[in-house]
């Protein structure tokens, strides 16, 4: 899967690299290039039908009506907004510009604090990894980003450390991702045998629907210790990118339950560019599908849905954690 990954992220980048037009330092050329290298690598433009085009109509008068360096800072987002796509950020030294409605418009359904008091005092922390025994004898671990380390020692120290728990959760709420061979290390964990667990595509020309056919992706399992007793993934809209991913993975897995809200999306691999203003550009270039070729861009649904609850939260209850409990008790 590691030599896999090392291809899809070459993939990706050849078939970014951005045409070296002859576009000048002034507002019309960096507003053009940005256009042109949406229009010609962005991955989800007929995913998501949107008209390029009209969107080009609708910013140029825009620019041509800016001022200032930030009046064209504004319009240049604005215009990336567009997309919806949390991968697409404009960023120059005084500012990112960012799309953060796929998590900011739904319910948080975590709190910090109630997680802090289900870990206890005595919790162990590997790496990323922050985890602990709860009282009904379910394993519980926290992991809020894949760009934290999660090494195999680390990995097979804590399952054994929860072998003779009857479930676990695996909460990767808030988690906005990070790496993706983390999510991969951790997954493969969770299997006895070699899984598809979805594709990956990337741009072979200009045009909006140029790409090569879907090239599968495998999970092979763990030569370590791997887990074989029922398991919980709990999600949020604020799991995102490599988290999405994981989250894809291990609902193929047979003894693993996603619970929780939808995930946030962020299926397409990032790529940077640069404007002749030195105004660095990111964006999705590669899409990666589900086992079932299907995009999963806006997000995964969960097996359960839970919501947090107020009333639970104003006591001290983590709704989800606690319908998770029930859930792994019950089988």
């Amino acid at each position: 899967m590691k030599q896999m990954l090392h291809l899809i992220i070459l993939a990706c980048c050849l078939s970014a690299c951005v045409d070296e037009d002859d576009f000048k330092d002034t507002p019309m050329d960096n507003f053009e290039a940005l256009w042109q290298l949406i229009d010609e690598h962005y991955c989800f433009l007929d995913y998501k039908q949107i008209d390029w085009n009209a969107i080009h109509a609708k910013y140029a008068p825009q620019v041509k009506a800016s001022k200032t360096e930030e009046n064209l800072f504004e319009v240049l987002g604005n215009m990336l907004a567009e997309l919806k796509d949390g991968h697409v950020n404009l960023y120059t030294t005084h500012n990112m510009a960012r799309y953060w409605d796929w998590y900011e418009s739904y319910p948080r359904n975590f709190s910090e604090e109630l997680v802090e008091r289900y870990l206890g005092q005595g919790y162990r922390i590997s790496g990323g990894l922050e985890y602990t025994i709860l009282s009904d004898n379910i394993g519980y671990v926290y992991f809020g980003s894949f760009s934290s380390a999660a090494g195999n020692g680390s990995l097979s120290e804590m399952l054994d450390y929860f072998s003779l728990c009857d479930g676990l959760i695996i909460d990767v709420r808030q988690n906005g991702g990070g790496n993706l061979t983390t999510a991969d290390r951790i997954a493969a964990r969770f299997t006895n045998e070699k899984t598809l667990v979805g594709y990956i595509c990337h741009k072979t020309g200009k045009g909006h629907s140029d790409f090569s056919a879907p090239e599968p992706i495998y999970l092979e399992p763990s030569d370590r210790i791997r887990w074989q007793k029922p398991v919980v993934v709990l999600t949020n809209r604020h799991s995102y990118s490599a988290t999405n991913y994981f989250a894809n993975i291990m609902s193929q897995l047979p003894l693993v339950t996603l619970m929780g809200d939808q995930t946030g999306g962020g299926s397409g691999m990032p790529f940077t560019s640069e404007l002749p203003n030195g105004w660095g550009v990111r964006f999705s270039a590669c899409p990666i599908l589900n086992a079932e070729k299907q995009h999963t861009e806006f997000g995964i649904e969960p097996d359960i849905h839970v919501d947090m609850e107020e009333d639970d939260q104003r006591q001290g209850i983590d709704t989800m954690i606690e319908a998770a409990r029930t859930f792994l008790k019950s089988k």
